[in-house]
């Protein structure tokens, strides 16, 4: 199978606009509405010799692209044909304003249930690079998701040579089982949940997997030429080292925002996040072939997909070798070395590497004074077991997961709404702990108990809330890195350590000039992060780890950013096909 390849940005040029706005306007913005109409559908999908019938967007796995020009409006509508209630989260999109288009189900959203649909509507305001859409409801993400390709406005330049093709590369898990069935077995029984039987390169899980080989995503390249590589971790529960075997990547852009350039052998990437790479190709014909491979990085102590997954890069047969006397099948075949599978050293000199331009044209606007400081473990838990229930969790607990020890309890009406019309007794309590509540050494000898609190608490915070959290991961059923995702917000990423943070010699280390800007971030594992943001977003914004099992598990919260005083800084009215629960 092929790379499907992006058009040139030229191809993308809208006619839309007559010459008479060229005129009055020596600047055009050429700003349009790009119309998408998303059908959530079953599919047969047959990959490792099972066929599964699946949720997918238009029939398509990994779903269909979006893309826009910094500037656009979104309309895109989804229709929900299937059993399954259904909604979807343009994942890194600020969503100024519109938050009732940000996706989560029970948070902006009640979900789309079968045979409704809604549309959401939202403007791509200062973003360009790549995100991705998924479902935002139970495990549903696992096939339901896609890319979300942002170009520059028009004759606006990337901030490095232009690419001779860009392709995006999504990262996905596979599962023989159902794993919406996974997901349900696992919350019954309070343990852990089973894991996938392969990774994906663009729903393809390869070569190294039985019965896989015709199942082979190839990325099709010319000597000497320069790709962009669009990558986006959509695996449910697996951090991933990703290596190109004889090649060298230049890291340009994270989670849609421009990073200083630097080079790079292998990559990680978490759930949730984006990484745009140039593959500069060798200049003549390798007689070669190349693995593409992904593998996770794991530093949990549960069971995970220890498995590999690998693409090709074929060069294309220069014309004067005749076809007939060439065989790819001949060819030498090079794999790449990856890290070892908790190499969290790796994991940490990678992160450090990423900085913001931080250039005239792409600033780093980083928070220099803190309005409310906030302090988060994050971590793992139990819950008790039911009386009458074997349970299969810890010492025969069920498995439960938290911020600052409070388990998120989903409601059953989308808290948006119970905010906006102030609705909210008896929905949520705004009183979530800015700190734990019980001290404990975060990383050291865990505390004997380990039972969480359960509750749907969130913070409010008044508009343009200057905002500084520290997220300490704890050693709580073993220390592990969980990438922390927000809704509605990029953040600065000012510090992180080893250890449990140190209020009093820590921050004088943190980076307030060029930090890197993303949506998620990894916490590390037995370690600390240090992330910065103004709430100039009104609305109810959600905040989970992108490690499903660990969503579903109840480690998740929610910010309230109220509206500000100015016409231009509250949240819209909610729209008229806004879903009921």
């Amino acid at each position: 199978m092929g790379a499907s390849l992006l058009p040139p940005p030229a191809f993308l040029a809208v006619f839309l606009f007559s010459f008479v706005t060229l005129s009055v306007n020596p600047e055009p913005a050429l700003a349009i509405t790009r119309h998408y109409k998303f059908d959530v559908m079953l599919q047969n999908v047959t990959r490792l010799c099972h066929t599964r019938s699946m949720v997918t967007v238009n029939g398509k796995f990994p779903g269909p692209r979006i893309v826009a020009r910094e500037g656009d409006r979104l309309v895109i509508r989804v229709v929900n044909h299937v059993q399954n209630n259904i909604s979807i989260h343009w994942h890194g999109i600020r969503q100024l304003r519109s938050g009732w288009a940000d996706g989560p189900a029970y948070v902006t959203q009640c979900p789309i249930q079968t045979g409704q649909s809604y549309v959401y509507n939202y403007t791509i305001v200062g973003q360009r690079g790549t995100l991705w859409w998924h479902a935002h409801i139970s495990w549903l993400r696992s096939t339901l998701h896609g890319p979300i390709i942002l170009l520059p406005k028009l004759g606006t330049p990337y901030p490095f040579a232009k690419p001779y093709k860009e392709v995006p590369i999504i990262f996905g898990e596979w599962f023989n089982a159902d794993p919406e069935a996974i997901i349900s077995q696992a919350m019954q029984t309070g343990g852990g949940p089973n894991v996938s039987d392969a990774y994906t390169i663009n729903g393809l899980p390869g070569p190294l997997y039985n019965c896989s080989a015709k199942d082979t995503f190839k990325l099709k390249v010319k000597p000497g030429k320069t790709y962009l590589l669009r990558m986006i971790n959509a695996a449910l529960n697996d951090e991933l080292f990703f290596s190109i075997a004889n090649h060298t990547v230049t890291v340009v852009d994270v989670d849609a925002v421009y990073v200083k350039p630097f080079d790079a052998e292998t990559l990680l990437i978490t759930p949730g996040q984006t990484t745009n790479v140039l593959l500069k190709t060798k200049p003549d014909y390798p007689n070669a072939q190349f693995f593409m491979s992904a593998r996770p990085y794991a530093t949990g102590q549960g069971t995970f997909d220890n498995s590999t997954v690998a693409g090709i890069l074929e060069y294309e047969v220069p014309n004067k070798t005749s076809q007939s006397n060439h065989s790819t099948k001949k060819l030498p075949l090079y794999k790449p070395n990856l890290p070892p599978l908790n190499d969290t050293s790796f994991a940490t000199n990678f992160s450090s590497k990423l900085r913001s331009l931080a250039s005239a044209d792409f600033p780093a606007n980083v928070p220099q004074k803190v309005d409310r400081q906030f302090f988060f473990t994050v971590g793992l838990g139990t819950n008790p077991c039911s009386k009458n229930q074997t349970c299969q969790g810890p010492n025969g607990t069920r498995f439960a997961a938290s911020v600052n020890n409070v388990s998120f309890v989903m409601p059953t009406t989308a808290l948006l709404q119970a905010h906006h019309f102030g609705q909210s007794r008896g929905v949520y309590s705004p009183y979530f702990p800015i700190s734990p509540l019980i001290p404990f050494n975060y990383t050291g000898t865990p505390p004997n108990n380990t039972m969480v609190s359960n509750g749907t608490k969130l913070v409010v915070l008044p508009f343009n809330t200057s905002v500084e959290l520290i997220m300490q991961g704890t050693s709580i059923l073993g220390a592990e890195s969980h990438p922390l995702h927000l809704h509605g917000f990029n953040f600065f990423v000012v510090g992180q350590g080893f250890g449990n943070f140190d209020p009093s010699k820590d921050p004088a280390n943190f980076n307030l000039v060029d930090p890197v800007e993303r949506n998620t971030v990894g916490v590390p594992s037995g370690g600390w992060v240090a992330i910065r943001f103004l709430a100039d977003n009104p609305g109810v914004w959600f905040m989970h780890c992108h490690l499903e099992v660990h969503t579903s598990w109840g480690l998740k919260m929610a910010w309230v950013v109220l509206d500000g005083k100015l016409p231009n800084q509250k949240l819209l009215p909610p729209p008229a096909d806004l879903p009921k629960c």
